[in-house]
């Protein structure tokens, strides 16, 4: 507001310049009065409010009107588009986007998982459920602002009941992985990663993992 204050008083100020000695009735007087006069009359045509009690006769002014008009449109615009993408994001966003926002927050886990053992390790205060689904229903009814959890699991879950009411973040927070174990030396190795890779690389694949978590 104060940004767009300056700029309309910037406008007017070249209007009473345009316009103090052409049209003395309307932006005449003090300087202080007449660039009062701009200010008025870049506000209104901005607004395209339009009063008509003050508007420029001379040359120059037309020209400074002509110009602030079509600059007014891409302005009043420009600020209503950005005033609403902010409120749809306001609107869009949770209050959790990261491992940082946990400690201000209400949190749920199971007890004696990994996610308990993050949390602990962490100093994040959090509560347990005692199963996952009483987890998600304390998401979705506002007992509860996070879940932190095994990712597919959740993923799985929410695919069958709570797709509408809960997001799963993407950040990966503590990584786990699982392997196949083999004997040392194993001449299956090489066979096994190949055909894992194979299958990972595959359209098939791809829906089945779909199928089971949903599409992201």
């Amino acid at each position: 507001m104060g940004g767009l204050c300056l700029l309309l008083l910037g406008v007017g100020v070249i209007v009473w310049l345009a316009e103090r000695k052409g049209n003395q009735e309307q932006f005449g007087g003090t300087t202080a009065k007449g660039i009062g006069s701009g200010f008025w009359w870049a506000a209104v045509t901005m607004t395209t409010v339009g009063y008509g009690d003050k508007s420029p006769v001379t040359i120059a002014g037309r020209i400074v009107g002509f110009i602030w008009m079509f600059a007014a449109i891409i302005l009043i615009s420009s600020f209503t588009a950005a005033i609403a993408t902010s409120l749809t994001v306001s609107q869009l966003q949770t209050r959790v986007q990261g491992v940082d926002d946990l400690p201000d927050v209400k949190v749920v886990t199971l007890p004696g998982s990994a996610s308990a053992a993050f949390l602990r390790n962490k100093d994040i205060d959090f509560a347990t459920v005692d199963s996952l689904k009483g987890g998600l229903a304390f998401l979705k009814n506002g007992k509860a602002d996070a879940f932190v959890y095994d990712k597919p699991i959740l993923e799985y879950f929410i695919h069958r009941g709570f797709e509408d009411d809960i997001t799963v973040l993407p950040e990966v927070i503590d990584r786990q992985d699982y392997a196949i174990g083999l004997p040392e030396n194993s001449q299956q190795r090489e066979t096994f990663n190949t055909s894992l890779l194979r299958i990972i690389n595959t359209q098939e694949w791809q829906d089945i993992v779909d199928g089971y978590l949903g599409k992201n």
